[in-house]
Formats: C-alpha cells, structure tokens, sequence
C-alpha cells in the first residue's frame, strides 16, 4: 500500500511540475512544515519548468527498494524509488527516497527526499542526505532553516 501510495503522489507531483495540475498533498502528509515545503518545491520547479510546454505523460519505477524500522512511535518504511518521468519530448531519471508511518490507521508521508544533483532537495536541504529521521520535520528549528533557504533560493536564478 505504502508503494501504491507513492507511486501515486509522485505521478501527481510530476505533473503538478511540468504540466501544472493540481497536487493535494493533505491526504497523503500529515506534518504542516512539510506539506509547506512540498508546496513551495512544487511552485519553484513549476515556475522554472512549467513553461517549457513538454507535459509529463506517466512515470515508470524501476527497481525499488523498502525497509523497515521499528521505533517507539510504531514504526515506519524507508522507500527508495528510482523514477523514469516520460514526457512528451523524452524524459528523464532520479531516485526519490521516501519514509512513511501509519498514524491513526492511515499510511502518510513524514519525509520525502529527491537527491538528484541539482535537483530542488539537493539544493535547498543540501547534498547526499541520510534518510532515516521521521521525525525530522517535527523540528520546527530545522523547518523554519529550510523554508528561510527556501526564501533565499526563490531569490536566486539557477
């Protein structure tokens, strides 16, 4: 389920990119700092490609990788996705990482990492980051750092 879910949200996020459709993250990320930043990504990388009029058709996931880890708060999944995105003009790849708990019965999403080099993530929260804490966005320091670099990155040109 967790894999279907994913799946999902990264066609959606894919086109919410490229062909600028709609993205409800609500359902599927339970953690205000993170949906806030999912939101501001998604708008920056609408804004930089968007307008290139070459829509992402589908996607294809290869290979994928779970694991799981019990902790005190129940648990949770590590997904490791490598993605092709197929647009109407060629494509491309990159591996997006995933961690997922079941809180109150429902699959959601408690971090989300595409460390492709210059990829928004590798840029704004830095490079070859470890994927491991689902916690991390509860830390309102931490989250408050990445939206002011997040600020400062919507400032710059690429």
């Amino acid at each position: 389920m967790a894999y279907v879910m994913c799946e999902s949200v990264l066609t959606d996020y894919y086109k919410a990119v490229w062909n600028g459709l709609d993205i409800e993250l609500v359902t599927v990320i339970d953690n205000d700092n993170l949906k806030q930043y999912m939101q501001k990504k998604i708008q920056s990388q609408h804004d930089l490609y968007g307008n290139l009029n070459d829509n992402v058709q589908n996607i294809t996931i290869g290979d994928w990788e779970v694991e799981y880890t019990d902790d005190v708060d129940g648990g949770f999944l590590y997904l490791k996705l490598p993605v092709d995105i197929n647009k109407a003009v060629g494509g491309y790849s990159e591996i997006t990482e995933f961690l997922i708990r079941n809180i109150n019965g429902n699959l959601v999403i408690v971090d989300w990492y595409t460390g492709a080099k210059d990829s928004y993530d590798f840029l704004v929260r830095g490079e070859n980051q470890t994927i491991d804490n689902p916690n991390i966005w509860n830390d309102s320091e931490w989250a408050k750092m990445l939206n002011n670099r997040q600020i400062e990155f919507s400032g710059s040109t690429r």
